[in-house]
């Protein structure tokens, strides 16, 4: 079925998802003048909730990222609060609920890719960019599920759950594969 290493990384990917969840994503911006002004952060507008999703894939793989996203799916459906506005199987309704299900095969392609060519960070970074479109492009099929009558309001959800989260979200995914690049180096494989 699974091999042990899958399931602690599937367990890792849970525990990071869910943590991701609710940490904004921030970028540091040091001017040259550091020790009079400091060092301003900013924020991305997006969390490392994708980015734990992709992290895990490619780490971990198809199976462990899969895996760690079904579970994530399971624990907020059975009312545990680890969506970003809680749980429950009324999260269904949500419009953003379609991403959250887009985890699964975006974590899996992104895993897949990831293993299937050698582990140098443009590869990682192709595996999660096309890991982030299958999670957009089932977010944005479930979308067009739920808001089908009215375009406008098609057109209004897409632009802020795929396009205004867009460039946050380009950005958690450079650093996710630098950080998958130097873990895996570090690991050796």
């Amino acid at each position: 079925m699974f091999a042990p290493l899958e399931i602690m990384w599937a367990l890792i990917g849970l525990i990071l998802t869910i943590g991701g969840t609710f940490l904004e994503a921030s970028i540091a911006s040091p001017s040259w003048n550091v020790l009079q002004e400091g060092i301003p952060i900013y924020s991305l507008g997006v969390t490392y909730q994708v980015g734990a999703v992709l992290l895990v894939g490619c780490l971990g793989g198809k199976n462990a990222g899969a895996l760690s996203q079904i579970a994530y799916l399971v624990l907020g459906l059975l009312w545990l609060p680890v969506f970003t506005h809680g749980g429950g199987l009324d999260y269904i309704k949500q419009p953003t609920f379609g991403y959250l299900l887009g985890f699964i095969p975006g974590a899996w392609v992104c895993g897949w890719l990831a293993f299937k060519l050698p582990p140098r960070l443009e590869f990682l970074a192709a595996s999660s960019l096309l890991g982030l479109l299958c999670v957009h492009a089932i977010g944005l099929l479930f979308l067009v599920v739920i808001v089908h009558a009215n375009q406008n309001a098609l057109a209004n959800a897409a632009i802020a759950y795929s396009v205004y989260p867009l460039p946050g979200q380009l950005a958690v995914v450079c650093a996710v594969s630098v950080v998958a690049f130097i873990l895996r180096t570090i690991m050796f494989y």
